[in-house]
């Protein structure tokens, strides 16, 4: 019985030391330093989130797209909000150029929706160029209907399809 504690508590000891950290050591420099003390460096670890300057960090730090009503252009308050973000992204980031596509839902002619498509996107435009950005550095596209986000018939789907989405052409960094 005596053998088999004391074999538990040998294991014990053994683990106890493989699991410590092991302490500073100190070094003697020349005789005119004083003790220097090293310690094992912890790994770094990368910040969290997209990197600075990448379309990444612009989709999640202003949002690349705002919504629309039903057969309307006129921008809403929280699309003018996402637009506020995104001209501050983008004069934060100044060589950048981007598209902006207008969208609409299936609904209507595709004449009709094209023409509607563009009148969202040159909102959008227009909103970040009275913001600061330079138009220089903006084109706009009208898909209309032509490429949804969601494709059901539902007024979820059409409301998601009645956009104008930001999207970086050139100039990023990373």
């Amino acid at each position: 019985m005596n053998f088999k504690l004391l074999i538990i508590a040998g294991m014990t000891a053994t683990l106890a030391a493989c699991a410590s950290t092991p302490p500073p050591t100190t070094t003697q420099g020349p005789t005119s330093e004083p003790p220097r003390t090293t310690r094992t460096e912890t790994p770094r670890t990368e910040p969290a989130g997209p990197i600075p300057g990448t379309e990444a960090h612009f989709v999640a730090t202003a949002g690349d797209r705002v919504f629309y009503d039903l057969d309307r252009s006129t921008l809403t308050s929280a699309g003018r909000e996402t637009l506020r973000r995104q001209a501050d992204w983008l004069n934060a980031y100044s060589r950048t150029r981007i598209l902006i596509a207008g969208n609409a839902d299936e609904r209507g002619t595709r004449e009709y929706n094209l023409a509607l498509g563009a009148r969202r996107a040159n909102a959008a435009r227009d909103y970040l160029v009275s913001l600061g950005v330079s138009p220089s550095r903006i084109r706009t596209v009208s898909y209309g209907k032509e490429r949804p986000t969601c494709r059901e018939s539902s007024e979820r789907c059409w409301s998601l399809n009645r956009n104008a989405t930001t999207m970086i052409e050139g100039g990023v960094t990373g």
